[in-house]
């Protein structure tokens, strides 16, 4: 296999590493307004309910609580060691659950369902198999359908592995970022390796044989390049089947809990570089391929497979192989996407109580995709999943002449087509090479509002 890392220089991070979007969806969450309400959201629900009888759906849940907030964090996140608000948020949760399934009689079958937050293992196990009962008694889990949930080690017991494995959940994933006790001790973390060695082996044992994902995160405060390896060290030792390893977004002036973090202690960039080429050296020479952006699975997984079949897909939970063209969003600040637009619930608890309080679907904010979107929208997650796009089917798909329509794009693209990474052929544009590190910024050139944002305050991190 080749090495995306061989030809990688300081360099090249200082030319191409700039703010740019992680593209989880277009147009990206900055575009979002509260222009965008309940009644456009029950609009697009209707619709769904009748294009697609048959299709499955995605679900996210949404779990913000967690009991200590770590400096690092970007979530949305709720912290609190009063374990009796999470009592209160499941009834809520499933008046919100009970309202949308109202709203879509004629489509109730889940390929996935995900779990996130905060914590969802906040909730106790006999609350996890209360709210999974809910949604099943209002929708239908397709056969083979992912159901997934992010799990802390530091709070997750044995009971709620149990839980989950007997109610039928398949996948486990687990924020990770550095094992080293120095880089922990600066991010607010305290997770040892022992801890999550623990659940991952008792997770094997009653089940989870295929399904357990590690987060990591390099450009952390105090990393260094002996330590970080003996992180990576230990996090092979363990053998997740899936891996993702994501560049540090310190965005302190969205994220005040940021703050707490002291930018010298900071890797400088051509430590940051290092670090991240040492993470996906060290994934090549154990036998991961590369998935997308910053994803790494074992040969057989069927993201692997997908990738080298070139059917990944893409959506707010990440990679899938589930074609899934509508994922419903549930629980303070979730975002579902129907298609033509994009629907965020309110981020405060209290409003989101007093939305619901109301019988009003907790809808704050969002987008409505026109035209132009829709067809960027399926550029941009084809770079994004596949590193390419071909003209002739986005072409026959929205009726248009790509090269025409994209010619402004084409020539923001000059400077990766100059360097080598990316080929601007007569049927098909394709990331190549070490270009698949910088695919955000191929990215970017096909993005219409990063024009806009230019002379503004800082809204995105860096793309490496």
């Amino acid at each position: 296999m080749t090495r995306l890392t061989e030809s990688v220089t300081l360099e090249t991070l200082r030319r191409f590493d700039r703010p740019g979007p992680r593209y989880t969806s277009y147009p990206t969450a900055v575009e979002f307004h509260d222009g965008v309400g309940e009644s456009e959201y029950q609009a697009m629900l209707g619709e769904a309910d009748r294009s697609g009888p048959d299709t499955p759906l995605s679900l996210y849940i949404h779990i913000p609580f967690c009991e200590h907030k770590c400096h690092f964090c970007a979530c949305h996140v709720v912290a609190t060691q009063h374990l009796e608000v999470a009592a209160r948020y499941l009834e809520y949760l499933e008046r919100e659950i009970t309202m949308i399934a109202d709203l879509l009689p004629h489509r109730r079958m889940l390929a996935q369902m995900h779990w996130g937050g905060g914590t969802p293992t906040y909730f106790s196990p006999s609350q996890i198999e209360r709210l999974y009962r809910h949604i099943l008694g209002h929708f239908t889990l397709q056969d083979g359908a992912e159901i997934a949930i992010e799990v802390d080690p530091r709070v997750t017991s044995r009971e709620h592995l149990n839980t989950l494995g007997r109610l039928g959940f398949n996948r486990l994933s687990l924020g990770v970022q550095d094992f080293s006790p120095t880089v922990q001790e600066a991010i607010g973390r305290g997770q040892t390796f022992e801890e999550t060695k623990e659940l991952v082996l008792h997770a094997r044992e009653i089940g989870f044989v295929e399904g357990i994902n590690f987060d990591l995160i390099y450009g952390l405060p105090r990393q260094s390049l002996e330590p970080f390896n003996a992180s990576l060290d230990r996090v092979l030792e363990l053998r997740p089947d899936r891996l993702a390893v994501y560049s540090f977004a310190f965005v302190p002036w969205i994220k005040s809990n940021q703050r707490r973090l002291r930018p010298e202690d900071f890797p400088k960039p051509a430590l940051k570089l290092e670090l991240y080429l040492t993470a996906l050296d060290r994934f090549f020479e154990a036998g991961y391929e590369p998935i997308g952006m910053d994803h790494f699975s074992l040969p057989d997984d069927e993201l692997a497979v997908a990738a080298r079949e070139g059917r990944l897909e893409r959506n707010f939970m990440g990679y899938t192989v589930k074609p899934v063209s509508t994922m419903i969003g549930c629980g303070v600040s979730s975002i579902g996407d129907l298609v033509r637009g994009y629907f965020q619930n309110c981020k405060k608890l209290s409003t989101y109580y007093e939305a619901l309080d109301e019988a009003r679907l907790p809808i704050e904010r969002g987008c409505i995709l026109d035209d132009d979107d829709q067809v960027r929208r399926y550029v941009i997650m084809n770079l994004m999943c596949n590193f390419g796009v071909d003209k002739e089917a986005v072409s026959r798909r929205f009726a248009i002449d790509f090269d025409t329509y994209f010619h402004s794009s084409i020539l923001r693209l000059a400077e990766m087509e100059e360097a080598g990474f990316v080929r601007n052929e007569t049927r098909a544009v394709k990331v190549t090479g070490t270009g698949k590190l910088f695919v955000r910024n191929a990215a970017m050139a096909f993005d219409r509002y990063l024009e806009e944002k230019t002379s503004e305050r800082p809204v995105f991190s860096s793309t490496v």
